[in-house]
């Protein structure tokens, strides 16, 4: 009998888990666009308003930067290159900078060498975590 109780709970553990990610966050859909967790559906919304407000403009999510173009190494294998991708990019209409924001509940060893590269190659634009 202890066996079957064991396996329902992990049941109930999968079940609970399904729609997220390794960091526990859960996918939400708003405005049929899909986003990683529930803050950065947030953030979206309040920069939907800033936008109707005409604070901001040109609001894009997911933009793409490269970081590494692809290049074919010493032994000639072909390398992928690596891109950063940013949550959101807009305008700041009172400074009219450019604005590359990202959501961060926890910033990963990987997230934090992607900066670093973005930040010298992109210089001197920065990437506002939110």
């Amino acid at each position: 009998m202890e066996s079957l109780i064991i396996i329902v709970q992990n049941v109930r553990r999968d079940d609970m888990n399904r729609g997220r990610n390794k960091f526990n966050a859960r996918k939400v859909t708003l405005d049929n666009h899909r986003f990683d967790s529930k803050a950065e559906a947030a953030r979206y919304s309040e920069l939907k308003l800033l936008l109707r407000q005409r604070l901001i403009s040109h609001l894009e999510l997911q933009p793409e930067y490269i970081l590494i173009e692809p290049y074919v190494n010493g032994a000639g294998q072909k390398i992928r290159g690596m891109k950063y991708r940013a949550d959101f990019r807009y305008i700041d209409m009172k400074t009219g900078e450019t604005v590359i924001e990202d959501v961060k509940g926890r910033k990963t060893d990987v997230y934090k060498i992607k900066k670093k590269l973005f930040e010298q190659k992109y210089y001197p634009q920065i990437i506002v975590e939110i």
